[in-house]
């Protein structure tokens, strides 16, 4: 769903299946300037190990992370917590204030 409404908004969307693909992705390309994630994922690492990984490699990079099923306690510097259920409106407020 976020991906649909932030393509309807006009955002060029790249999806990553887990945060090993979101990498990958991060090392190929320099035009990413948000990344929007689930805390509750498959693969490696959740994402806020993703969060910290994207913050400390690449620090312009711009981070949303939300989940329905908890609060994180802790947040690296400049990542924002949207939680579930949101409205595309609220994700897209956020992106609008980075």
């Amino acid at each position: 769903m976020a991906s649909d409404e932030l393509q309807a908004a006009g955002y060029d969307v790249i999806s990553a299946y887990n945060a090993d693909e979101a990498i990958a992705i991060l090392q190929n390309r320099a035009d990413v300037k948000f990344v929007f994630t689930d805390i509750d994922m498959d693969g490696s690492m959740d994402g806020l190990k993703l969060a910290s990984f994207v913050r400390g490699r690449w620090p312009p990079i711009e981070i949303i992370v939300t989940s329905g099923k908890r609060l994180p306690r802790t947040l690296p510097e400049r990542v924002v917590f949207v939680p579930k259920p949101y409205r595309a409106e609220h994700v897209l407020q956020t992106i609008a204030n980075f």
